[in-house]
């Protein structure tokens, strides 16, 4: 463009933005009209505005889409490679030949960034936050959409237009606090016959979300717990591959975010709390770190050694993986055989994420049975799946692997996926199924001759016991309700009162003749004996009990075969419907889990030292606590509590039990091995307790908490740990906080009893009154494979799991 013509432009631009009208409150923008210094364009709603922004301290100027709610929470920018020195100099106007156009008037008008297209006659920004320009007839020529930058928002695409080239892909700001295009990108990858979501950073491969299986994508389980917020759409045609969501009715504004650092992180705006929480991220722990485990290697994040082989194959390079490098993956112990000898087969591996998919071939319209038929045909083929698990069952449609496979994991509720391997793998894990077969039935018969007889001795024991118990009952100091009274205020037990039910019974919500509401726990007809032992138990002692964080028992009745308690009412029922919910544990700032916690360990100082009859609860975990409407926590359930005398240093008082009870995941080594009973018992069951409240996670079986918090806390990445729906809102000094309540945490689950704090030097830990030690490594963390063990590794297993038997589970 000449001087003159420039300065033409410059006059015409000055006089435009003088007689205009003002756009600071409007959604478009005209060829009339334009928009400069802090002047807004506003979604019709209210939802999303355009306008400059600045960074680095106001030295830079952008032009950007942000929510009105969290004008930092910019979804868009326009000229990221060339910022402007100041807002006052930027003007955003529609050309004459219809092309949306940010100028620089401090630079003669320069065009600092252009939309490059033509014939447009109006811009609009929508509420989806969509820039849309369109031609005279109403016809889109370009929208922002199009272009995405760091952010996904609902109805956005993210794949490939198959006709025309076109990528619908994220690049990362370079900082957070520069929106210049970064390292990491994320893009769809549509060269295989499963289509599947990468991040790149710097020329490789950083996290692959796994293949869509029909309901989400299969390295992202948890998509099916936000189904009730978002709904999700993938479309893989021969004019397009794309993945996109939206925000279903009355569902809080999200945004899907590729941040500074690589990392995919899904957020969801809480009005209550004015802050983004964070619902996902991706890669979550070093098993979503790509190719960590190299070829047919599979990693598993609860194991002490991550990294394993599938069935039938070892370790590439023994002494790299003793190095604790697995990139080099494994190779097959035996060659596949494909049609000679002794043939070939599959092995099952369960709940996983889905090999990477490039070079595999899909066909939607086969079987899972065909499926194997045809693998099995080509000897090229070394691994199949169903593509699509919507209808239940093991799934349909047919995903075949004919090269290595790569970045396999465990995640839960993964999939199932049929590895080929020569026969002479498989015969091992026959042979083993059969035997435990024939133990199984073996074993059942002896049961049920053993149960008939004990069915025979309980019928006699029966109604001398319930005698007993009446008389120790009515001798006691629980006030005692007509049954009567208790059937009428639960409305004759109806179920529509049920809130909830467990090993003892049934538990009803009922309303007194006062008006004060109970919870009424009844015990079950199925569990007469064993229930009343426990019946009795809970009377004698919570009856003597009286905290602000225990559950107070109000009464009990005992009425021909019923026998119910009735308690204080806690209408936000127990905290593991809370936590363990994705997406009621998003309400739960760090602040309220601090309360939580403190209020469990008060609880439990009261019962170890200050109560009149000090007692151990033996079965602490977040369904035994209850949460008021104040969310104060109350521990709850004394069913198998037992009293307990201490002699002053209760870490070294203990005794021997041969009835071992309780529930998996929170019982301490010394208790459940060998029937040692101390307070120490209960200080193990709160160090479980605490690193699931600050995880929001489960320890259980397939996910050794424990163990992955031990190694988060070794590598110090402790934050790690902290549930992703509350990180994002923790200012600096809470993040300090959570630190070192992960420290007492893992203090508390010490292999020894005597290396475990008493509960009244928990506190003072919690509250920062005094410096907790440094934790050894728990015992459920030992790895129990040597370095010879790892060389002949052939499936990955839990190395870290305490075997526990003679366990009487609740």
């Amino acid at each position: 463009m000449g001087q003159s013509h420039r300065r033409l432009l410059l006059v015409s631009l000055s006089v435009l933005l003088l007689t205009a009208t003002p756009v600071a409150a409007d959604s478009t923008l005209t060829q009339r009209s334009a928009i400069a210094a802090d002047q807004r364009l506003v979604s019709p709603g209210d939802v999303f505005q355009l306008g400059l922004f600045p960074v680095a301290n106001g030295t830079k100027w952008f032009l950007g889409i942000w929510f009105t709610v969290s004008p930092a929470a910019v979804i868009w920018v326009a000229n990221r490679d060339r910022p402007l020195n100041a807002s006052s100099s930027g003007i955003l106007a529609l050309s004459g030949r219809g092309d949306l156009v940010l100028l620089d008037a401090a630079r003669d008008n320069e065009t600092v960034w252009s939309s490059n297209s033509s014939s447009a006659t109006v811009a609009q920004l929508r509420d989806n936050g969509n820039l849309v320009l369109a031609d005279a007839a109403g016809a889109v020529v370009w929208q922002s959409f199009e272009h995405p930058t760091n952010t996904f928002v609902a109805e956005m695409r993210c794949g490939k237009d198959l006709r025309t080239g076109a990528l619908w892909a994220l690049s990362s700001w370079r900082g957070a606090d520069d929106p210049s295009p970064g390292d990491f990108r994320y893009v769809m990858d549509t060269s295989s016959g499963s289509p599947e979501l990468h991040v790149w950073g710097k020329g490789r491969k950083t996290y692959r979300t796994g293949p869509w299986n029909g309901m989400r994508f299969s390295g992202i389980p948890e998509m099916t717990a936000f189904e009730d917020m978002f709904e999700f759409r993938f479309t893989n045609t021969t004019d397009e591959v794309s993945y996109v969501f939206r925000d279903r009715a009355g569902s809080p504004v999200s945004r899907v975010v590729l941040n500074e650092t690589g990392v995919m992180q899904r957020m969801v705006w809480d009005q209550a709390a004015v802050t983004w929480s964070v619902f996902w991220s991706g890669p979550r722990d070093q098993c979503d770190r790509y190719g960590l485990c190299g070829a047919f290697g599979v990693c598993n994040v609860v194991d002490a050694v991550v990294c394993g082989c599938v069935r039938g194959f070892r370790p590439s390079s023994p002494a790299e993986w003793r190095m604790r490098n697995a990139s080099g993956g494994c190779a097959r112990s035996t060659p596949l055989q494909c049609g000679l000898g002794g043939g070939d087969g599959f092995y099952a591996l369960r709940g996983v994420k889905l090999p990477e998919t490039h070079g595999s071939s899909v066909d939607a319209s086969a079987s899972l049975e065909e499926c194997g038929r045809r693998c099995l045909a080509n000897c090229s083929c070394t691994a199949y799946a169903a593509s699509d698990i919507r209808g239940g069952g093991g799934g349909s449609g047919c995903i075949q692997w004919f090269g290595e496979l790569m970045d396999t994991r465990f995640v839960d509720g993964g999939q199932d996926l049929f590895v080929r391997l020569a026969m002479s793998d498989l015969d091992t894990t026959k042979s083993k199924k059969f035997l435990t077969v024939i133990a199984a039935v073996i074993a059942g018969f002896a049961l049920l001759l053993l149960s008939l007889s004990f069915l025979i001795w309980r019928k006699f024991q029966r109604r001398r016991m319930g005698v007993a118990v009446f008389d120790d009952i009515m001798r006691g100091e629980c006030p005692t309700y007509l049954l009567e009274t208790i059937r009428a205020s639960t409305d004759g037990f109806r179920p529509e009162n049920e809130i909830g039910r467990g090993g003892f019974g049934i538990v009803y919500k009922g309303q007194m003749p006062d008006g004060q509401e109970v919870a009424v726990k009844r015990l079950s007809a199925e569990n007469r004996v064993q229930g009343l032992k426990e019946f009795k138990n809970e009377v004698d002692l919570i009856a003597k009990l009286q905290h602000r964080n225990l559950v107070r028992l109000l009464g009990c009745c005992i009425h021909c075969l019923d026998r119910i308690l009735v308690y204080e009412y806690m209408s936000n029922k127990s905290l593991d419907t809370f936590i363990f919910d994705p997406r009621r544990r998003a309400t739960l700032s760090w602040k309220a889990r601090m309360d939580i916690i403190l209020g469990v360990a008060r609880g439990l100082v009261y019962l170890h030292q200050d109560s009149r009859h000090t007692m151990i609860h033996r079965d602490l975990k977040a369904a035994n606590v209850l949460l008021n409407e104040e969310m104060v926590a109350k521990i709850s359930d004394f069913g198998i509590a037992k009293l307990f005398s201490s002699s002053g240093d209760n870490s070294q008082d203990s005794t021997i039990t041969e009835r071992i009870v309780g529930t998996y995941g929170y019982m301490s080594p010394e208790y459940a091995m060998d029937g040692m009973v101390s307070f120490m018992q209960d200080v193990y069951s709160f160090g479980v307790l605490l690193l699931e409240i600050v995880s929001g996670r489960r320890n259980q079986r397939s996910f050794n908490l424990i163990a992955h918090a031990w190694n988060l806390y070794e590598e110090n990445r402790s934050l790690e740990l902290l549930d992703p729906a509350v990180r994002g809102g923790c200012s600096p000094a809470e993040l300090e906080h959570v630190k070192t309540w992960i420290q007492v945490g893992l203090l508390c689950v010490q292999e020894s009893p005597s290396q475990r704090p008493q509960m009244a030097a928990v506190i003072p830990m919690l509250s920062h009154q005094q410096a907790p030690g440094r934790p050894l490594r728990p015992v459920v963390c030992m790895p129990a494979r040597t370095p010879v063990d790892l060389l002949n590794m052939e499936e990955n297993t839990s190395s870290n799991e305490l075997t526990i038997t003679n366990l009487e589970g609740r």
